[in-house]
């Protein structure tokens, strides 16, 4: 009886389970089969994925070979031999980076090359003395600059004409050898040129503007070696000094022959008539695009006024006459060139000459980009110091720029780098100039390794000796981050480059996703083209 009971339950259990089967097999088939309703918000939801589904962009997944963007998700890494089409949507790493989940992802654009950009495409047959220099040009050369034995890209194409005596405006990457590639035809246009000298007041025939004191430290110890070997005198003349320390410098003897100047110091000098520009043959804007800037835009309209730019190349071939042959340099096309010359020389009378790799990703050079927060880029700026540190005593290695957005952030870092015992130099702008002077020429001896800067060592500043360059703050803009990138892979550098970029805000996130889009497409940079339309930029 225990057991009849159970038994009786489990059967009615199984018999109540049954029904509905039975009911379904013997209903009619012309009946309505019963109607089951979904809600419309699933519905909606269900809709919404289905789509994301259509429009999520194919990954392109990384395949055995060389990368040319790698990501820590190995689905967003792309191979070398992969170029993305101009319209076909990309897959980007950092796609996401404006949340905050998005802490501690990072992707690298690989070097493509070994070599420079700026050591292709023919120059390696060529020599200066196809050029149309001089003997005693060449000889000079090979005096102050024995390492540099055969011309660049650049240096191919803008020599030849600066000789014929055209206006030339020449935009190239960084470190590519626009220096030498102006003040090689500078030395020998004045070397043909009499001397007409007869005021009391210094007259150079050759003027070299520059936006910052330590360019024109810089320009002035290059051409200084150079007009030694020629006889021809090199004079520095640098802002944040006084009147009378200006009055002191122009006053040397024997007469300057080149002048390296800042706009400031020299539009003091022209206003308290310290130097005249009547004699001037030979006006170089280098970094043009920092020179056009609203910043510089005034003092440089003032000194282009006031000298005497030829109209054609016949205009400089009376001797006796001197009129000024314009060159203008920079590793971005500057805004506004066209408007700015058609005040003093024919824009037809400009010639303008182009690198295939202006406003690119260096090919040479890796590139790290790291998604941290703001409180984690000193910690992750100390591990990278303590890599280098274990690198030194390996063996020889490069030195390190750090850069940063103000002269705040330099002094910041700076007292934090001194608590961890890290020696350094700082430079930025707001340093008096006796503070500034030589800051960056005892780096580039070796005396300290590691470099705290503003944007003003971004600009021109030869640095070979660099192996990284650390983005603490991104830049504001693209061209900052082409400068910045530029002071490694440079002509003549002994260690491969890499830069690193801490990636802390949202519109740094956009200026990332702009980079890797170029990267992955082999294209330049968005938003940087020039004003200038005539004539045509002519390809290298």
């Amino acid at each position: 009886m225990a057991l009849a009971r159970p038994m009786r339950l489990l059967l009615l259990a199984v018999r109540q389970l049954l029904v509905p089967r039975r009911d379904l097999a013997v209903r009619c088939p012309d009946d309505p089969l019963p109607v089951v309703r979904i809600p419309r918000a699933l519905q909606r939801r269900q809709e919404q994925q289905q789509s994301e589904r259509r429009s999520r962009p194919q990954l392109v997944l990384a395949r055995p070979g060389p990368l040319l963007v790698s990501a820590r998700r190995p689905e967003f890494s792309q191979p070398a031999r992969l170029t993305l089409g101009r319209w076909e949507r990309a897959p980007l790493a950092s796609r996401g980076w404006r949340s905050r989940r998005a802490r501690g992802d990072h992707f690298s654009i690989e070097r493509a090359q070994q070599e420079a950009p700026a050591l292709r495409n023919g120059s390696l047959e060529s020599s200066f003395a196809n050029l149309g220099l001089e003997p005693r040009v060449l000889n000079a050369l090979q005096e102050s600059a024995p390492e540099v034995i055969r011309p660049t890209t650049v240096q191919l194409s803008t020599i030849p004409p600066l000789l014929r005596g055209r206006h030339i405006l020449c935009a190239a990457e960084t470190g590519s050898g626009k220096t030498l590639s102006y003040l090689l035809p500078l030395f020998q246009r004045l070397l043909a040129r009499p001397n007409l000298n007869s005021c009391r007041i210094a007259a150079p025939r050759g003027l070299v503007l520059v936006p910052s004191r330590e360019l024109a430290e810089q320009v002035r110890t290059v051409a200084q070696a150079l007009g030694s070997s020629l006889g021809l005198q090199v004079q520095e003349l640098g802002g944040g000094h006084g009147m009378s320390k200006l009055r002191v410098q122009l006053t040397k003897q024997p007469p300057t022959d080149v002048l390296v100047a800042t706009p400031g110091a020299l539009w003091k000098a022209l206003k308290s008539q310290l130097v005249s520009l009547e004699q001037l043959s030979f006006l170089v804007l280098d970094e043009a695009d920092t020179l056009l800037d609203e910043s510089f835009l005034e003092l440089v309209d003032y000194i282009l006024e006031k000298s005497h730019i030829a109209e054609t190349p016949a205009d400089l071939e009376d001797p006796f006459n001197p009129k000024a042959q314009l060159v203008l340099v920079g590793a971005t096309f500057p805004e506004g060139v066209g408007q700015l010359l058609s005040k003093f020389a024919s824009p037809h009378s400009l010639a303008t000459i182009t690198s295939s790799k202006l406003h690119c990703i260096m090919p040479h050079v890796k590139q790290t980009f790291l998604r941290l927060k703001g409180a984690e880029k000193v910690t992750e700026l100390v591990q990278i110091f303590k890599q280098h540190n274990r690198a030194t005593r390996i063996g020889p290695s490069g030195a390190i720029l750090v850069f940063c957005n103000s002269s705040t952030t330099v002094n910041w870092l700076g007292y934090i780098l001194d608590d961890h015992k890290i020696q350094h130099l700082r430079l930025q702008g707001q340093m008096p100039a006796s503070m500034r002077a030589g800051i960056f020429q005892c780096f580039q001896k070796g005396s300290q390794d590691i470099l705290l800067c503003t944007d003003i060592a971004s600009r021109g500043l030869d640095s070979t000796h660099v192996k990284l360059v650390v983005n603490y703050d991104f830049p504001l803009t693209l061209q900052d981050y082409i400068h910045r990138a530029g002071r490694v892979g440079r002509v003549g550098s002994e260690v491969p480059g890499t830069v690193i970029s801490f990636v802390t805000h949202p519109w740094d996130v956009s200026l990332v996703q702009k980079i890797e889009l170029a990267a992955r497409r082999r294209r330049s940079l968005p938003g940087l083209e020039s004003a200038v339309r005539e004539p045509l930029p002519q390809k290298m």
